[in-house]
């Protein structure tokens, strides 16, 4: 893959969704020397923790960098949080264990199923401070997404998806 013939999956500038991390825009394509074998790599600035991550280009869709997805997919995960959430495990290490699986997973839908499970549980009983913190990051990864998706500010999806979730 040569960054200066367009052969990477993503250009300079684009946004993308690294998982359990969020919103990015790559930065730049690097290329570096490592025991003598040039790799290049994507530098992806993540503004929302102000960092910016070197990501193999060759290891990225392993690593489950992907582009933001389409404002139908964003609407179809927003939508599919109304009503019951699927029923959990009681111990609550499970339920976390399950839940960061979800997330690691990188897609909308599971981020999704992660933030209606976590809202409702709460409803019932207050999370424990792991879960709770688990809930959050993924409402943030959930917002900055479909906002971007959506073109919409995060205040109006915040909304959204609280609407959703008390259907």
């Amino acid at each position: 893959m040569d960054a200066k013939r367009g052969k990477t999956a993503f250009a300079i500038g684009q946004p993308v969704v690294y998982p359990q991390q969020g919103l990015g825009i790559i930065q730049a394509i690097r290329e570096r020397i490592k025991d003598g074998v040039s790799i290049l790599y994507y530098a992806i600035y993540l503004s929302q923790s102000d960092m910016t991550l070197l990501i193999p280009v060759d290891r990225a869709k392993e690593m489950g960098v992907r582009s933001i997805v389409s404002r139908d997919e964003a609407l179809k995960a927003i939508d599919g949080m109304a009503g019951k959430a699927e029923s959990l495990p009681a111990d609550w290490k499970l339920r976390y264990q399950r839940n960061q699986e979800l997330i690691r997973t990188g897609t909308i839908g599971a981020i999704a199923k992660v933030v209606q499970s976590l809202y409702h549980r709460s409803k019932i009983k207050e999370l424990p401070v792991q879960e709770r913190k688990l809930y959050e990051n993924a409402l943030e990864l959930l917002i900055d997404e479909s906002s971007y998706a959506l073109k919409k500010d995060r205040d109006e999806i915040s909304t959204m998806i609280l609407s959703q979730l008390e259907k």
